[in-house]
Formats: structure tokens, C-alpha cells, sequence
């Protein structure tokens, strides 16, 4: 990360990240290296993540998906405290989907100013659903990347009146469950876009909503009116009177092809609307004389409409103004945002003369990828699977573009046409895209009013930033409370505990009949289980609490190292003996569909839980304990945990183990015969099989041995109608096995 070596505020953010499990909301003037930051995280770190933004364009740009098509949310407000069902069918996400969830470590938001409160809630309430219900996010760390003094979240009316209720502010920071978290704002403050310190100082003010009128007379003093817009100088900006006379000249000249430069220079224009810039670009389009040539995007795969990065049908004529849409493929000869003139176009050649440098590219079709978020098989690591592309030349007409589709990008030189400004930071967004003042030109004066930023925001960053004054006091503590944190969910038992206990609540309440001697061992478990292992645990919590608190170097500590480790042995070789014998024989069976299914499920969760945190321990015990290797272990043995859970709730002979092993059941092979028997009768008489032989009947046959009709009477819920009907053939069954050799 050489970058953030150099830099104090992205190297903070980089630990705080990577060391800490706190929320980060990481903002700066536009051009402080926000992006890179995100593209080196993704690159560099161990920590399992998902990247999502709010609109598809900001998602691909970010190489990740939008919030809606992750989280499968509709278009629709969210109420704080609305249910969720994870057998609702907006949120019945596939098994994939859910285990990359429960496997999450780190969600990235980038753009973050133009997420709504509401939204972040429901992410909320999505991540509680499939990962922690007990804590914010799911006990996902976020990091939100984003300038709140640049795009606004979009709130109609509509949607407001509902909202109004709930939020004091549509903005993300007014989002109920982010409140409840602990969260520090990293500023980065070194700007990479522009080294002009008068204009970067007027950038600060407007984005810090203080912008004088000594200021704003600096940036009025760019405006000029071409004869397209009613011309005349306003004013000239002192010591750059050189800087407008060759502007004024620009305006007035058509000597370049394009209609637009002088000696090889041209503008950009920045809109507020979709339909200004398109006009402009149209017109200057029929200016020229040359030929048109259309190009017309592949779209291969699923790749939204509304993601689409480029014109599906792009218009070129020789002359145009053009700008490259994403940084070279093949080399650097060309990056995002880079201005251009179209030197040579036929419906097979493209050739862009750049504005900055002169160099002719040849321009060859680039590819866009639409992705999603799978786990990888064999690594078990989450990656990105392609699941459309767009291929299109990387170009667009950019005489003028909109200040939406500007963000990111940097212009020499541009003209603001921002006088309908219709959202706030709009402005701050057209301003802070040019590298100087002397690079830029208004189409009209700006009003104090059209520069002033949210009075919301600007309060929020004000008390933001006076906090985060102290932030990298706080890097040491939070990385020890991580730690602990995480050491204190290694030893945890919680989980398991409550699945064994809901397992032993079910045998007790509707299985005590039929399975009397499981359940006794079930009971004197249960006691074993809060007297070896919650007791235990809670006791080896206060040491290496203290230890942790106490060690100047916690994470190489020779003592803390070796209690964990006898502390993980001990847990491994006591889960082996208590819990393991009775989860082999956890096949139970019930008559009841309503119980069967908790059974099945119950019993689902309690070889999960075992198996994962069984996976946990064992491999502390063979390398010790390091918080990067938890996190991924702790991942894998979810995905393997629940893989072998999957495999074994299938498996006829995983099942037929267990029952071989439940010493509820006398004779084994006798009841699996039997069991066969009474499911081909059903199925011959059309009835359930607990139509033909209940549960209970079925294990008192296999233990009594009867040998008569007297007998099977004598069998719980085996009456005499049961006797006339399969009376016969049960004692065959019987019969048969006792000559061939009771077990």
C-alpha cells in the first residue's frame, strides 16, 4: 500500500479497516484518492468483502453490484421495525446467496451520499436476517466511502411524507441502526486532482458551506457568454487576464474541425440535465460536414439496461469531441475521462487525436462486466462471476456530458453550464471536476444560494470531523477490543448451547415415550455440558481478558498463546466425549409432520454448530490463534459445516448409522426392515405410514420381540385392527429375524 504509506489518512483508514471491526466512513474533497483506495482494498485485503453502490453505473465503476440486485430489494420505501421473512419471496435468496452472507466480514457502500437512511436500515434488517440478529449489520464491519458534499440520495415527495416520520434526514447518517454502532470518519485531505491552492481553498469553502464573497467573485469573474449563449466578459479574474483572452478566443474561433479549440485545445461542457447535454452534443454534432458511422453495442449474458456503461449505439463523426470511459486495457494510452477529436472513423477504424497531448490512438471495442457474487469451490473464497458483458469502443460524445456522469473524472479544462442546479453539492461536484481555476469557465454567475451545500450535512461533518481530530488515538484500543472480540467468539458457546438445548426441549416435549434412554442421556449432557464448557468458558474469559488488557504486545504474547492453546485442546477433547456420541445419533423420527420437520431441522443446526466450532478449535490447536486465519477458518468451516450437514440430512446410510447407534433401539437391522415394510404398505394402500405402524409401535415391536398376536397388542397404539390387517406379516418379519440370529 504505497500510497497510504504516504499517505497519514489512508493508511489510517487501511488499519482501521483491516485491524478493527468498527464502522469506517471514509470521505474527502473529490480527487483525494477515494477510489484507488477501494481498487487496493479489494486487491490487497485477507478480509472476506462485497462491494455495492447505489446505481449501476457507480457499481461497475466500483467493480461491484448495486444494493437493490445484491439484496434483492424492491423500489420501495422501507419502514424502520418492518418485518422481514426469509420465506418472502422478494428476500428468499438462494443457498449461495445466504452463505456468502453468513460468511461476510466486510461490506463496502461506495457512494454513500446517495444512499437513503431507510436503505441502510433494510440492509440492516437483511444482514440480521442471514448472520447475527443480535447486532447492527449483522456484525458486518462497513466501510462507506463517499463525500457527502457531492450527490444527494434521491427522496420524492411522495416518499418523504412517509419517511418524515421515521428520519430526521433522508441522507445514510440518519439510519437508525447505523446509530447504534461505533463508527469513526476518516477525512483524507490531501488532494491528488488539483495543486492550484487558490482554487483548492475556494473548493473547501464551498464544500464546507462558508464560502466568502471575495470567493465567489473569483469564480464569477470565469463567466463568459459565446454568441450560442448571449456573449459577453464578465469580469476578469486578477493575474489571469492572459487565461481569458485565450478562453475569449476559444468561444469566438471555430478554427479546430470540431468546432470547438484553439491551438489543439478544447472544453467540455458540464450540464445539470440528460436533455441539455444531449442537445449540445447534437448540435455540435450537425455542425460538421463529415460522414456519420454507428456502432452498436454487443450485450452478451444478463447486463442491465439501466447499468449499461456506454452508448448502446454510438454516433461518431470525424471532428467530434469525445472522452475515453475507462482507463487503457492494453497500456496507458488513454484513462477515464480523457478528452479527445475523432482524427479518423469508417464503420471498421476509430482513431481519437488526444486534446492533452496530441498522440493519435487507435481505439479498439473494450469490455464492460456485469458480476455477481459467488463462492469459489475449491478456495471457498467469495469472488466475482461474470454474468454479462458489454462490449462497446470505450468513448462518448463529450462536448458537453452531465455533472452526474462526471463524477470521478478530471478535466483540464470545462465549462460549467450549472445555472439549473436542481439538487444539492451539484455545483461542488461540476467545480471540484476541473484541476484549476484558470481551466474553468461559467455560462452564468453563481448565486451564493446555488453554492451552498445541505445546512444537515454541513452540521453532521462539523461534529464528524471534530471527532475524528482524535481518531488515531483510538486505533490502538479498537484493535485490542477486536481482538478480544474475536478470542471471545472463538470461546464461545452460546450458539451451540441453545441449538443442543432447543434438540433436547423437542425429545423432551414430544419424544419421551418413544425415545426415553436418549433423552435421559440428553439430560445428564445438558448438565455436563453448563458445568464443563459454559462454566468453563466463562472462567478462561476472565484470563485472557486480563491478559489481553495487561500485554503490551498482545497478538505475540508467549503466555496468552499458550493458554489458548491448552484452552482449545480442552474444549476439542471435551466436545469429542460429550457431544459428538449423541449427535451420531441424532436420527429421530416422528409421526407428527409438524414435529418431524423441527426435528429434521434441529437436528440440521446442531451438526452445524458442532462441526464449525469443533472445525474452530482444532485448528487453533494445530497453529495457534491469529485474527486474518480465524476469519477465513471461521468461513471455511461455515461452508464445510454446512456442505457436510447437507450431505448427511440426504444420506440414507448416514441415517442408518445413527439409528444403529441409538440405544432407544434394541435391534437395529430389525427396525430398518420393518421401517422398509411399513413404507411399501403405505404406499400400496395410499395412506401415511403412520396409517399402517406408528412410530411408537414400531420401536416397542423391535425391542419386545413379540411372537404372537397377544403380543402385538400389548404394543403402545397397536390395536386390534392393526392385527387383522398386518398382524401376519409383522410376526414373519420378526420371526425371520429371529432365526436368522437376534443381534
Amino acid at each position: 500500500m504505497a500510497k497510504e504509506q504516504e499517505n497519514e489518512q489512508l493508511a489510517l483508514a487501511w488499519q482501521f479497516v483491516e485491524r478493527t471491526g468498527v464502522n469506517v466512513f471514509l470521505t474527502g474533497k473529490a480527487g483525494t484518492g477515494k477510489t484507488t483506495f477501494l481498487r487496493r482494498l479489494k486487491e490487497r485485503s485477507p478480509k472476506r468483502m462485497v462491494v455495492v453502490a447505489p446505481t449501476g453505473v457507480a457499481a461497475i465503476n466500483a467493480g461491484g453490484v448495486t444494493i437493490h440486485s445484491f439484496f434483492q430489494f424492491p423500489l420501495a420505501p422501507y419502514i424502520p421495525g418492518g418485518s422481514f421473512s426469509a420465506k418472502d419471496e422478494k428476500y428468499r435468496f438462494s443457498k449461495e446467496k445466504k452463505n456468502i452472507i453468513r460468511t461476510l466480514d466486510l461490506l463496502v457502500i461506495d457512494e454513500i451520499s446517495m444512499v437513503r437512511a431507510d436503505l441502510l436500515d433494510q440492509i440492516d434488517a437483511v444482514l440480521r436476517l442471514h448472520k447475527d440478529r443480535h447486532r447492527p449489520f449483522g456484525g458486518v464491519q462497513l466501510l462507506m466511502i463517499g463525500d457527502l458534499s457531492q450527490l444527494a440520495p434521491v427522496v420524492k415527495e411522495s416518499e418523504w411524507a412517509l419517511l418524515r416520520e421515521y428520519y430526521r434526514t433522508p441522507y445514510f447518517f440518519g439510519s437508525h441502526a447505523l446509530q447504534q454502532t461505533r463508527h469513526v470518519t476518516i477525512e483524507l485531505q490531501h488532494v491528488y486532482r488539483q495543486t492550484d491552492h487558490t482554487f483548492i481553498n475556494i473548493l473547501n469553502e464551498v464544500r464546507e458551506n462558508r464560502l466568502t464573497a471575495e470567493s465567489l467573485a473569483r469564480l464569477n469573474s470565469r463567466v463568459i457568454k459565446d454568441s450560442s449563449c448571449g456573449s459577453v466578459i464578465l469580469n476578469e479574474c486578477e493575474g489571469s487576464r492572459r487565461g481569458l483572452r485565450e478562453i475569449f478566443r476559444y468561444v469566438q474561433n471555430d478554427t479546430y474541425e470540431g468546432g470547438l479549440g484553439f491551438e489543439g485545445e478544447a472544453y467540455i461542457r458540464l450540464t445539470t440535465h440528460n436533455a441539455t447535454a444531449n442537445r449540445y452534443n447534437e448540435e455540435r454534432m450537425d455542425a460538421l460536414k463529415s460522414i456519420r458511422f454507428s456502432f452498436r453495442a454487443d450485450v452478451s449474458g444478463t447486463f442491465p439496461e439501466s447499468s449499461y456503461p456506454a452508448e448502446e449505439k454510438l454516433v461518431l463523426k470525424k471532428g467530434c469531441q469525445v472522452m475515453f470511459l475507462k482507463n487503457d486495457s492494453q497500456g496507458s494510452r488513454y484513462y477515464n475521462g480523457k478528452l479527445g477529436i475523432i482524427s479518423h472513423v469508417d464503420a471498421n477504424t476509430i482513431r481519437v487525436r488526444g486534446i492533452d497531448d496530441g498522440v493519435e490512438i487507435e481505439v479498439e471495442p473494450d469490455v464492460w462486466t456485469n458480476a455477481r457474487y459467488v463462492i469459489d469451490k475449491e478456495t471457498k473464497e467469495i469472488r466475482e462471476e461474470i454474468e454479462g458483458e458489454f462490449r462497446q469502443y470505450p468513448l462518448r460524445l463529450a462536448w458537453a456530458i452531465t455533472v452526474h456522469k462526471s463524477q470521478g473524472l478530471t478535466f483540464d479544462r470545462a465549462v460549467l453550464d450549472v445555472n439549473a442546479a436542481f439538487a444539492a453539492g451539484q455545483v461542488y461536484v461540476a467545480l471540484s471536476r476541473c484541476r484549476s481555476l484558470d481551466g474553468l469557465v461559467l455560462t452564468a454567475p453563481l448565486s451564493p444560494s446555488s453554492v451552498r451545500t445541505d445546512a444537515v450535512v454541513t452540521d453532521y461533518m462539523h461534529v464528524e470531523l471534530a471527532q475524528a481530530q482524535h481518531t488515531a488515538g483510538h486505533l490502538a484500543t479498537l484493535e485490542r477490543d477486536y481482538y478480544l472480540a474475536m478470542l471471545t467468539e472463538l470461546f464461545s458457546f452460546e450458539a451451540l448451547e441453545t441449538d443442543f438445548r432447543r434438540m433436547l426441549r423437542l425429545i423432551d416435549e414430544h419424544l419421551y415415550k418413544v425415545y426415553p434412554l436418549l433423552l435421559k442421556e440428553y439430560k445428564q449432557a445438558s448438565e455436563r455440558f453448563a458445568r464443563e464448557i459454559t462454566a468453563v468458558s466463562a472462567t478462561f474469559y476472565r484470563q485472557y481478558a486480563t491478559l489481553v488488557a495487561e500485554s503490551a504486545d498482545y497478538a505475540t504474547d508467549a503466555h496468552l498463546a499458550e493458554r489458548i492453546h491448552k484452552a482449545a485442546t480442552y474444549f476439542v477433547g471435551t466436545l469429542d466425549a460429550l457431544l459428538r456420541p449423541l449427535i451420531e445419533r441424532a436420527a429421530l423420527d416422528s409421526d407428527n409432520r409438524e414435529v418431524k420437520e423441527r426435528l429434521t431441522e434441529a437436528t440440521y443446526n446442531l451438526k452445524q454448530s458442532f462441526a464449525q466450532k469443533y472445525h474452530l478449535l482444532a485448528r487453533v490447536v494445530e497453529r495457534g490463534f491469529n485474527v486474518s486465519t480465524y476469519l477465513k477458518d471461521k468461513a471455511i468451516g461455515l461452508l464445510n459445516a454446512d456442505t457436510s450437514a447437507k450431505r448427511e440430512r440426504k444420506s440414507k446410510a448416514v441415517e442408518k448409522i445413527e439409528v444403529d447407534r441409538n440405544s432407544d433401539i434394541r435391534h437395529p437391522r430389525l427396525f430398518h426392515k420393518l421401517r422398509a415394510w411399513r413404507s411399501t404398505r403405505a404406499d400400496e394402500l395410499g395412506r401415511p405410514v403412520y396409517g399402517v405402524l406408528t412410530q411408537k409401535a414400531l420401536i416397542g415391536i423391535v425391542n419386545e420381540l413379540p411372537t404372537s398376536g397377544r403380543d402385538l397388542l400389548r404394543m403402545p397404539g397397536f390395536g386390534k385392527k392393526s392385527l387383522e390387517m398386518f398382524g401376519r406379516e409383522i410376526l414373519a418379519i420378526v420371526e425371520e429375524y429371529i432365526e436368522d440370529g437376534v443381534e
